[in-house]
């Protein structure tokens, strides 16, 4: 067994439900510190986050992940434990083997074979998490709020979420759209449906609106994102009864923006448009992440130069997919890039990685480390 697929299967094992760490950081501090990181433990609330470095001089490039990973779900779906690591037909199986247990495994081992045999002339730092898949408020965004206090800046991190669709290496992200949420309540009056003009019927307000939200054109994007999504997720209304006017309407939406748009603008637009019929309503919005895109090709070239030499294929630049930690580290001035795993059965289940996929993995993250080297002189 190759030590990266063996330190896999060893946070696989771990039960690490968001935002619960059970004791991944731990693994994963005392392998780097045996490498000479020092350690800084970041707490916050119920989240465990951890920062290592090493390095004396020259530019900050960070290998940034989560242990935290989503519920497995029902259990008896499931081929084989999800919490117990289980290599069969070429893959390995378990909740979290390709988001991202597998990808933090072969950063800690590519660090480690790294250090071995070249010298370090840059800084190099882990910057790890148990709040990616949960709220993501204690996380990764509460460490880089306190990095800026510090004034501690990174300048190069590459993210090892399942960035790959069909082969490994086809796909490196160098951004992510921006994600805005939505929480509507549209108020109305409670009736007999045989006497509505007694009642105010919230759905009946709402539906011009929502048509046009849902209709709109909110941009036409540009050349590294497509145009806005508007997409409602979630409408509840009534009392389950067929002869009751409700009350209220509740209706959930998002809207995936590009750098076409900013939050605000996007509320503005949302706003007026609610305006438009004079009905009443309560709106609660959440930033999930502002978009971010790497333009300078420094961090870019050099991901796509590993891959291409590890894998023998040239990675697609894409900006697609949901959200990522990265939409808290760019802004604070990072080049930032995503590259890992397939994706393809994240979140499901039966989550697995190709065995194979681990080691090459490694290897890919280990030229990116020294490509770091050619960066840095």
């Amino acid at each position: 067994m190759s030590a990266t697929l063996d330190l896999a299967k060893q946070l696989i094992a771990r039960r690490s439900i968001t935002p619960d760490d059970n004791g991944c950081q731990q693994l994963i501090a005392e392998r780097l510190s045996a490498l000479g990181f020092s350690i800084q433990l970041y707490p916050f609330n119920d989240v465990s986050n951890l920062w290592a470095e090493i390095g004396e001089s020259g530019p900050l490039f960070v290998f940034a992940g989560h242990t935290d990973v989503v519920p497995p779900g029902p259990l008896e779906e499931w081929s084989y434990d999800p919490f117990t690591p289980t290599e069969q037909d070429e893959f390995l199986y378990g909740r979290g083997s390709a988001d991202m247990k597998s990808s933090l495994a072969a950063m800690i081992t590519a660090t480690e074979k790294f250090l071995r045999e070249d010298s370090l002339n840059f800084r190099l730092g882990f910057l790890i998490t148990s709040d990616e898949e949960g709220q993501a408020i204690n996380g990764t965004r509460k460490v880089i709020e306190t990095f800026n206090s510090e004034n501690k800046k990174i300048d190069y991190c590459l993210v090892g979420e399942p960035s790959s669709t069909e082969k490994l290496g086809d796909t490196i992200k160098v951004g992510r759209r921006g994600s805005l949420s939505c929480k509507l309540k549209i108020i109305g009056i409670k009736g007999h449906v045989a006497y509505p003009q007694l009642a105010s019927n919230p759905i009946h307000n709402a539906l011009p609106a929502l048509a046009e939200l849902t209709n709109a054109e909110w941009d036409s994007g540009n050349d590294s994102f497509p145009p806005t999504s508007f997409q409602i997720s979630n409408i509840h209304a009534g009392v389950g009864a067929n002869n009751v006017i409700p009350d209220t309407m509740e209706v959930d939406f998002n809207l995936r923006y590009s750098t076409e748009l900013d939050a605000e603008t996007i509320k503005t637009r949302v706003q007026s448009i609610l305006d438009k019929d004079e009905f009443e309503y309560e709106i609660n919005w959440h930033l999930s992440g502002e978009p971010f895109l790497t333009s300078a090709p420094e961090l870019i070239d050099l991901v796509a130069s590993s891959v291409a030499e590890e894998t023998g294929i040239d990675p697609e630049r894409t900006t697609s997919g949901g959200t990522s930690d990265g939409r808290f580290i760019s802004p604070a001035g990072a080049q930032v890039v995503e590259f890992g795993p397939c994706n393809a059965t994240i979140h499901k289940i039966n989550e697995r990685i190709r065995i194979s996929d681990i080691d090459l993995l490694a290897n890919v993250y280990e030229s990116v480390l020294q490509r770091m080297v050619q960066l840095s002189k």
